[in-house]
């Protein structure tokens, strides 16, 4: 199970690294069908999904290829219209296939567009802000360090409980010490890049602590819902969602707080 693990996960960053590197329409493509197979994977595990691939997810997945459209040309001035279009979509199918979905699968419908498709979509948008190419690698650098720092600090000296019903083995020191690892990571991405140091130690930290929230968010989707994986497309590591729990929320701090900061 290690060996597998650790091969699929070489094998996840030698392509994320080629696609955040080559940017543009490769990166817009890539995440373009994570976004959708991320947002199945949610389908499935709230029950949208429960009598096939339908209406209602079609008309998601059109939400999703309309957003990530209006991403492309000019997200400021089409983004939101996209977000209120799909969720048109969505409404529409509620109404002339009353009662075939309930409010909950509707609820859930839209949920997939934001919580996976608009919040993934800040790579690309982090990716394509001046110095992009350096910044949009603090969104990986905060929320897998963060949580591999956690864990080491956790296993060594954690011992009191952060969320003992929702994850019982993630601790408070562990939790900050996967803060202060971020924090750290961000000043030595910065010596390497020639980057700001503070201003990445505070995204990097900041970021981190906003990673742990979308990593327990994710949990507590799978503990309502009873599953263990949202998937199995990533061989020791789950589905979309298994994987990017954390990511997924952080991209779009990292990418308002670079604006913000970084004064882009």
């Amino acid at each position: 199970m290690f060996k597998t693990r650790l091969i699929s996960g070489i094998l996840l960053v030698a392509a994320a690294l080629l696609t955040i590197i080559t940017g543009g329409a490769v990166l817009w493509t890539v995440l373009l069908c994570i976004s959708v197979i991320g947002a199945e994977e949610l389908y499935r595990a709230m029950d949208v999904h429960k009598n096939g691939f339908g209406l209602l997810e079609t008309a998601a997945c059109l939400g999703i290829l309309l957003y990530y459209g209006a991403a492309a040309l000019d997200f400021g001035r089409y983004g939101m219209m996209a977000v209120i279009l799909a969720l048109i979509l969505i409404l529409f199918v509620y109404v002339f296939t009353y009662p075939k979905y309930d409010a909950r699968q509707i609820a859930a419908a839209f949920l997939g567009i934001v919580y996976v498709a608009v919040m993934l979509s800040y790579i690309y948008l982090t990716r394509n802000l001046e110095n992009g190419h350096f910044i949009v690698w603090l969104i990986f650098l905060c929320s897998w360090g963060c949580d591999t720092c956690a864990y080491c600090v956790g296993m060594l000296i954690g011992k009191h409980k952060m969320a003992p019903v929702l994850s019982p083995k993630k601790s408070v020191e562990g939790a900050v010490g996967g803060v202060i690892g971020a924090a750290l990571l961000g000043v030595a991405y910065a010596a390497a890049t020639k980057g700001p140091m503070a201003e990445y130690a505070v995204i990097c930290a900041a970021g981190a602590l906003i990673s742990m929230v979308g990593d327990l968010a994710a949990s507590a989707v799978k503990r309502n819902q009873g599953i263990k994986d949202y998937g199995k497309l990533i061989p020791g590591h789950g589905g979309i969602l298994d994987r990017f729990d954390s990511v997924i929320i952080t991209a779009p701090v990292i990418y308002y707080m670079a604006v913000l900061l970084l004064r882009h």
